[in-house]
């Protein structure tokens, strides 16, 4: 039987560890943000953790929720910086791109970056980081194809975040002015690759 109760008084219970109010916003947005998750990541077991996830962090700051207005929005949110987050993580995997390949050959829909205009963007890429300075490139490279988090690459290279705060602003800022082509080509491979 479905809870009457609104998100807003849920979110009151889960706040003070009501197990069971929690139980009930999980099987009110479980689906629904699950079938969100795989129209992005495709890969049903990668949507099931990211799911659970997002569940997980809200249990865990409970806390600190407030009576949001759109609970959904908020919920939807901290998916897609999830799903976001793993995807720019695994974009540089090699099997999960041959996994994507595969979905858009078996769906017949057309790749938003062929193969070709991949290469060429991917090659312009490497020229502008070879031209950074060789820290520049050190974090970028770090946050980008390791995945690392801007405190876990202060940590890792002994220096201060606020050094690779403005390490990775000013590399950014150089690599969007190289890619000002407002094709949607161009932006998704900016997204995925570079921001």
């Amino acid at each position: 039987m479905k809870d009457p109760r609104t998100d807003k008084e849920l979110l009151r219970n889960i706040k003070n560890g009501d197990q069971v109010a929690f139980y009930n916003i999980y099987e009110r947005y479980c689906k629904k943000l699950y079938g969100f998750v795989l129209s992005y990541i495709k890969i049903e077991a990668d949507a099931e953790e990211i799911v659970q996830e997002v569940f997980v962090k809200i249990w865990e700051n409970r806390n600190k929720l407030v009576a949001y207005s759109s609970f959904d929005s908020f919920l939807f949110t901290i998916a897609y910086n999830a799903t976001i987050s793993l995807l720019r993580k695994r974009i540089n995997s090699k099997k999960f791109l041959e996994h994507l390949h595969k979905l858009n050959h078996i769906r017949n829909a057309p790749d938003l970056v062929d193969e070709l205009e991949y290469k060429e963007l991917h090659d312009k890429l490497k020229v502008l980081l070879d031209e950074l300075t060789p820290r520049q490139r050190e974090i970028f490279k770090l946050s980008r194809e390791e995945g690392l988090s801007q405190d876990e690459i202060a940590k890792k290279l002994d220096i201060s975040l606020n050094t690779v705060k403005k390490h990775m602003v000013n590399t950014l800022a150089i690599l969007r002015a190289n890619f000002k082509d407002n094709s949607l080509k161009c932006v998704f491979f900016v997204f995925f690759f570079i921001l």
